[in-house]
């Protein structure tokens, strides 16, 4: 790594003295482990901030994306790790993104629906993690189909009998090898691009140093040795902003 960021931009990114970063557990592309032995390449990317700056980093923990969204918004966090949306948007400021994750449908094995167009059809429920990125997309872009929100979208698909339910391509794969009955749409019904984030109250100057980071850690292959090492390779690390 580099020598360490200005001292003005620890003051503004972490006023305690120690880099506070929200991490959502219940991606496991992104976050594995326990809320005390958190891994993964978000991890690692918080970690790599606060060596820039020269600060501890505590992991605040959650299971999902919503809470470490709140976690940010209510000034518990100083950093998080979250999917762009225009609905977080307005409170966080945003990078480029460091890594694109694919937002696929799971249906009922004998299901009619084939084709991401087909699942946006009346009648058709499509189950939702509360709060995720594929939420808030959804929520605003689905003109006929009708979302049911749970703790998690293939649960809910199941405990409701729903037409579809909705997760990021990994997890709902596996969740569909294993169980008789279902199958993947395998066209993605979105691109979810993961970046790091911190309040909008923070100064243009950290908020361009988060960005020069995120750029730097994807260019010099960090991002993905990362996700290498926590078994995510298959995971596509973003272009170039």
């Amino acid at each position: 790594m580099a020598s360490t960021a200005p001292r003005s931009l620890a003051d503004d990114l972490a006023p305690t003295g120690v880099l506070r970063a929200s991490v959502n557990l219940g991606n496991p592309v992104l976050a594995q482990g326990t809320p005390d032995a958190p891994r993964g390449v978000t991890v690692e990317i918080a970690r790599a901030v606060g060596e820039r700056l020269d600060v501890p980093v505590e992991f605040l923990c959650f299971d999902a994306a919503r809470k470490s969204f709140e976690a940010m918004a209510t000034g518990a966090a100083d950093l998080c790790f979250l999917a762009v949306d225009p609905a977080r948007a307005t409170e966080v400021a945003f990078t480029a993104p460091y890594v694109v994750i694919e937002g696929v449908y799971v249906v009922p094995q004998d299901s009619a629906l084939t084709s991401v167009d087909d699942v946006d059809r009346e009648g058709v429920r499509v189950g939702v993690k509360e709060g995720s990125a594929y939420d808030l997309y959804l929520t605003r872009t689905l003109e006929r189909a009708s979302v049911v929100r749970g703790d998690e979208g293939v649960d809910v698909f199941v405990a409701e009998g729903l037409e579809a339910g909705a997760g990021i391509r990994g997890p709902v794969t596996a969740f569909a090898a294993a169980r008789d009955g279902v199958r993947v749409i395998d066209e993605a019904f979105m691109q979810i691009e993961q970046a790091v984030g911190t309040t909008r109250t923070r100064a243009g100057t950290t908020v361009a140093f988060l960005h020069d980071l995120v750029e730097e850690l994807k260019a010099s292959g960090f991002v993905a040795d990362a996700l290498e090492r926590s078994g995510q390779a298959g995971t596509t690390v973003a272009p170039p902003a």
